[in-house]
């Protein structure tokens, strides 16, 4: 898949004219002159809602925002993750988290293989895990239930951690 500099797109030239086009407008400004903003500047999916009316956009940036994914072939990229293609460049592999969010009956091939049953067989031994902690049935060193959960990183993103921390608490 070629991979496109956003900063070498026209669309980029334009988006930074609309940002700076922006910068000189308040929100107050805005919703005076758009005073139907706080619901067309709002998106959900499922229980996810994303309310971006006060953020400094509006239509004309939007629109070479969109212009720019279409250009650097975002919507192309995103099918590609989602067939398993290999997106990770650094490491030439499928991003996987994709199958993390899959129901147990579809499919994910992901080099000749689907990867869709080792994943849930995987997140089936994590709610196990949780639910021994939870319920003392897994000990500590001691022979105690285990009470605290330390969780030392890497680096990277917090969110992994923040998640087992969640998922562990009594």
């Amino acid at each position: 898949m070629k991979k496109e500099d956003p900063t070498s797109q026209p669309a980029w030239r334009q988006l930074e004219e609309e940002a700076e086009r922006l910068r000189r407008c308040t929100l107050r400004e805005m919703f005076h002159a758009d005073p139907h903003r706080s619901e067309r500047y709002l998106v959900s999916a499922g229980d996810l809602f994303v309310d971006y009316s006060c953020n400094l956009i509006d239509d004309r940036a939007l629109e070479a925002l969109f212009r720019l994914a279409d250009d650097c072939g975002v919507a192309a990229a995103r099918e590609e993750m989602f067939r398993g293609g290999h997106i990770n460049e650094t490491e030439d592999r499928a991003v996987l988290h994709v199958a993390l969010r899959l129901p147990r009956d579809a499919n994910l091939v992901v080099d000749g293989r689907d990867v869709v049953p080792e994943v849930h067989r995987v997140l089936d031994r994590m709610e196990d895990f949780v639910r021994r902690v939870w319920s003392g049935g897994w000990k500590g060193y001691s022979g105690e239930r285990i009470r605290s959960v330390i969780n030392i990183g890497i680096g990277g993103s917090d969110l992994g951690p923040a998640m087992a921390a969640e998922a562990l608490r009594p």
